[in-house]
């Protein structure tokens, strides 16, 4: 793989990097793209796109504006800390089911927000989340299938602001319920597969935010990998990254595996491990 190491470290930046970075002051802001007053253009953030790719996905053939994989997100953002999206696979064109999907920012610090490791024969055909988007972006989602080619789709988002802006809820207030977790169960309905959705407690701060009292950087601090699995199979799994808004929240369908328990484990930054496990509801299978 080609790099470049101005567009890797905006990429893939270790946190602890991050936290460095952030703690030079405003002047290391500098070198974020949307930082400026002046707001992105759908060619702009294409030309982001397409230095970055190379250092995600090297010299891979990546086919665009592919009908495989679908992604959806308002036009203009009401809370640019809180953007909805929703990504789905049309299993008539993925028989095989896809192996992973990466969803990517063009233009937030770090572009690449997460990546999602879809368990074989998990049955995952859609997911949605919540993301920070700091700036006019498009927010792009690529598939890989099994065989290892690449399809990906985009929609454009007007939102600005995301990773800096101020977290929900006051730090003491997030530190006592860090690692809660909540399972939501949907029967299977009109042909669809049943749904799980996973809510944590979080802060998932992004190293952008200031702390209100003393204005300095708050550390880079967030849910860094999940695994989700039912019946000692995985369904999910992600590595994500500063874009996942506080208080992360995934709604995804399944293929359920008999009555073997459904279980998340999910690792923080600062290597604090989180455990859940519930039994599959009857109206699940």
């Amino acid at each position: 793989m080609r790099i470049d190491a101005f567009r890797t470290w905006r990429a893939l930046l270790p946190v602890a990097l991050i936290s460095s970075a952030l703690a030079l002051g405003a002047g290391a802001l500098t070198v974020f793209p949307g930082t400026a007053h002046a707001q992105q253009t759908p060619a702009s953030s294409e030309q982001v796109w397409q230095g970055l790719k190379g250092d995600v996905f090297g010299d891979r053939t990546i086919q665009a504006d592919s009908d495989l994989v679908r992604i959806e997100a308002p036009k203009r953002a009401q809370d640019a800390a809180l953007v909805p999206v929703d990504i789905s696979i049309d299993p008539k064109k993925a028989p095989d089911g896809v192996k992973s999907l990466t969803l990517i920012i063009d233009v937030n610090p770090s572009p690449v927000a997460a990546t999602f490791t879809i368990g074989k024969d998990a049955g995952v055909t859609h997911l949605s989340t919540r993301v920070r988007v700091n700036d006019y972006s498009f927010l792009r989602a690529i598939a890989e299938t099994p065989d290892g080619k690449l399809y990906m789709t985009k929609t454009f988002v007007k939102a600005s602001g995301g990773c800096s802006a101020p977290a929900v809820k006051n730090m003491d207030e997030a530190q006592k319920t860090i690692g809660q977790m909540k399972l939501r169960q949907f029967a299977a309905a009109d042909g669809k597969a049943p749904e799980l959705q996973l809510m944590i407690r979080h802060p998932n701060n992004s190293g952008l935010q200031r702390d209100p009292l003393t204005q300095y950087f708050i550390p880079a601090h967030f849910i860094q990998t999940l695994a989700i699995s039912q019946a000692d199979q995985p369904i999910l799994s992600m590595e994500g990254g500063i874009s996942i808004s506080e208080d992360p929240n995934f709604r995804f369908d399944y293929k359920p595996r008999g009555g073997g328990e459904i279980r998340v484990e999910a690792v923080d930054t600062q290597g604090k491990k989180f455990t859940g496990h519930w039994p599959v509801e009857a109206a699940g299978l």
